[in-house]
């Protein structure tokens, strides 16, 4: 699903065929999972296309890197040149962008010298999908902040996501929702958590979140509507009751939530502030901008 024999990839300053592309099977990232890597989706509009927020995530790229000590090789500037390159390379509009930084060869518990820089793209459907989720509360909690920087995008990180979403799955929910190490409410497998409760919409403060590029837009968009964000340390018995809740991220967009461990919000997702903003967000990523658009 992600490339065919026609796909054209970027790696290292070539653009080969996606069925070329290949790494060192003793490469640091492989064996100890450090690398770093961004989620991007483009959107089709009058002029092309749209890479949304194209800037904020390679300035995410970059300060994961930092942060593993990782020396990415190329600026914000060439890192987005090439993601449209690479959409025009694989005649795509409406897409999802995927760089990885890898490192080299190397055993150690030390980085390498030897980075390497992958850009892919492909056709995309929502992660979550289209329907309201049933959550669960997942017995995996968030990794501790003193522990990783978990703030940052790291390969390595997502085991903890894959263990959620994999136990979720087996017990017939849709998703998970972790915990931090003091119980409260953290985020997703892979996206960010509101929930809306007498007007007011409540998200975990950055320290045991990965503080998500469209979680930020979807507080800027909030502000634009009329709607108080309140950030907030918060417990899932906070959470049962509210309204309505959803989580946000570049693959998953904003995707509701029907349930949690099967209690149901209570109203309807349809009146709730976060379908407007999904509204007003499906239209600010194509003009990367919303000022006053009609919502349809």
């Amino acid at each position: 699903m992600y490339y065919n024999q026609d796909s054209i990839v970027f790696l290292d300053g070539k653009w080969i065929r996606a069925d070329e592309a290949s790494a060192s099977m003793y490469n640091q990232t492989m064996h100890y999972g450090n690398g770093v890597f961004e989620g991007i989706r483009a959107y089709q509009n009058a002029d092309g296309c749209n890479v949304f927020k194209a800037k904020e995530h390679f300035e995410r790229l970059q300060y994961s890197a930092t942060k593993m000590h990782i020396e990415l090789p190329y600026s914000i500037e060439e890192l987005t040149h090439i993601s449209y390159e690479l959409l025009d390379k694989n005649d795509l509009t409406d897409a999802y962008i995927r760089p990885l930084v890898y490192l080299g060869a190397n055993m150690s518990l030390m980085p390498t010298d030897e980075v390497h820089v992958f850009m892919a793209a492909w056709k995309w459907e929502k992660y979550l999908g289209d329907k309201p989720l049933k959550v669960m509360v997942s017995s995996y909690q968030r990794p501790n902040p003193r522990s990783c920087h978990v703030e940052a995008k790291v390969v390595g990180h997502y085991t903890n996501s894959i263990l959620a979403t994999t136990e979720a799955k087996k017990l017939g929910y849709d998703e998970a929702l972790l915990l931090d190490m003091h119980g409260n409410v953290a985020e997703g497998s892979g996206a960010n958590f509101f929930y809306e409760k007498e007007g007011i919409l409540y998200t975990p403060p950055a320290g045991n979140i990965l503080p998500g590029i469209t979680r930020a837009t979807v507080m800027e968009l909030a502000k634009d509507l009329g709607v108080h964000v309140t950030e907030k340390n918060f417990t899932i018995d906070e959470v049962y009751g509210a309204d309505h809740a959803f989580f946000t991220g570049t693959a998953s967009e904003i995707a509701p939530i029907e349930s949690i461990n099967g209690e149901s919000f209570k109203n309807s997702w349809l009146d709730s502030a976060g379908h407007s903003l999904y509204l007003m967000y499906r239209q600010k990523v194509r003009f990367n901008e919303y000022q006053g658009l009609t919502i349809v």
